[in-house]
């Protein structure tokens, strides 16, 4: 069964140089360039993982993750976060929320998909 990922960032280069990469890995790709959009995404598409940045326009990523959480029909779902802040800088209790943390800057779209898979491994 293929797997559906959800991302949610607000690059617009980033985001479809990462849809490029997860399609061709066989993934469903749904797309979000905003908190608002990710959150209402986030329950009317059932992903299997949401990848999430933390700096969105509207409502924050860190925001999201919170209700995301917060919400009994999202909660099971894992969370990546992706982003440029520095884990230390960031929310303890957002950190603490997400099953992964990848730095932007350092991104490696392979490296993305080993991530989602190894999350994603039943």
């Amino acid at each position: 069964m293929t797997k559906k990922i959800l991302i949610i960032e607000d690059d617009e280069f980033l985001r479809n140089l990462m849809v490029r990469r997860l399609v061709k890995e066989g993934f469903e790709v749904v797309e979000a360039s905003n908190g608002k959009t990710g959150l209402e995404k986030s329950k009317t598409e059932n992903p299997d993982l949401i990848l999430l940045d933390l700096i969105l326009p509207g409502i924050d990523g860190s925001e999201v993750l919170v209700k995301i959480k917060k919400d009994p029909a999202t909660a099971p779902i894992p969370v990546i976060i992706i982003t440029n802040l520095d884990q230390k800088e960031n929310n303890k209790k957002t950190s603490d929320l997400a099953v992964d943390y990848l730095i932007k800057a350092q991104l490696d779209p392979v490296e993305i998909t080993e991530r989602i898979k190894k999350v994603l491994q039943p």
